[in-house]
């Protein structure tokens, strides 16, 4: 099988914290997004071995990966029959949603409050990149830009407690939006809230931020719930 090329976002501004480039790392990072955006479907059986065809990196990194999958709820790993992507399941991400309302509120607030001039202006430049994305209509640069604002709010909240404890929710919720969004006519809405959420973190303003940190949630739940009508 050949290696998979993948798309990266661009390096953030110099003097950022940047996430582990280490492999382990980079294995998680493209096998989520290929769950996250139904590369990799529901239901598919996986290997270490064909992860590690299809995106070049060695079988102890993907193996870690796929531990840390497991604990964000995107996997199932069965001793001696391989590894499953996990079904899209809608009770799941409205229970998602409701733990998410109260952390995120708190990762935003605090994340205003606490981050540096530094941090803000990146952040700013993330919000800039998801307007450009809606813009354009891509949405797989949409969702990398989503995931690279949640970082950046995790590290600017200084508290490591509440980052550790959302980051296992965002990307199943990532993947439940990618899954029905074209059935739904408020996916543009959507991705407004998420660009008027990085602005508002970029403002510095924690009220400001908690306040679209909830409306957004408020979007989420109502779209999940339209899904239940409609299949």
């Amino acid at each position: 099988m050949k290696t998979r090329s993948v798309q990266r976002l661009e390096a953030p501004a110099k003097g950022t914290k940047t996430p582990s480039g280490t492999l382990n790392e980079e294995a998680y990072r493209q096998i989520e997004e290929m769950i996250v955006t139904l590369e990799l479907r529901p239901g598919s059986v996986v290997s270490e071995a064909m992860l590690s065809d299809l995106i070049g990196i060695g079988h102890t990194p993907i193996r870690e990966a796929l531990q840390r999958l497991s604990r964000e709820h995107l996997v199932q790993i069965l001793p001696r029959r391989g590894v499953v992507v996990t079904a899209i399941d809608v009770g799941q991400q409205l229970q998602i949603l409701e733990t998410r309302r109260e952390l995120d509120r708190l990762i935003a607030r605090s994340g205003a409050a606490r981050s540096t001039p530094v941090e803000r202006q990146e952040m700013a430049r993330i919000a800039l990149r998801m307007q450009d994305a809606v813009a354009a209509g891509d949405l797989r640069t949409f969702l990398q830009f989503d995931n690279a604002m949640n970082l950046h709010a995790a590290r600017a909240c200084r508290n490591d407690i509440a980052s550790g404890a959302v980051a296992a929710l965002h990307a199943a919720s990532r993947r439940f939006w990618y899954h029905h969004h074209h059935r739904h006519g408020q996916a543009g809405r959507t991705m407004d809230l998420h660009v008027a959420l990085a602005q508002a973190l970029a403002s510095g303003e924690p009220e400001r931020a908690a306040d679209a940190s909830d409306r957004l949630i408020d979007d989420l739940i109502e779209f999940a719930r339209a899904t239940l009508i409609t299949t």
